[in-house]
């Protein structure tokens, strides 16, 4: 009866760690997002330059086709 009493008990305790690390991993997540969107607006424009660049350049190399 004893040990049936302590399984329930550390199930109890084992719900409420699990549910903490849940919230931690979601706004790890959200924190990661917020990241790489952050990225993207500050360096958007040089990216996009440096494939425009390359783009660029292989026409010009082979002669035909389009940057789309």
């Amino acid at each position: 009866m004893l040990d049936y009493l302590r399984i329930l008990l550390n199930a109890r305790f084992a719900k409420e760690e699990r549910g903490a690390s849940a919230v931690e991993y979601g706004l790890l997540i959200a924190g990661i997002a917020a990241l790489i969107v952050l990225v993207v607006f500050a360096f958007g424009g040089t990216i996009q330059g440096v494939f425009q660049d390359t783009c660029d350049a292989i026409q010009s190399g082979s002669g035909s086709g389009s940057c789309a």
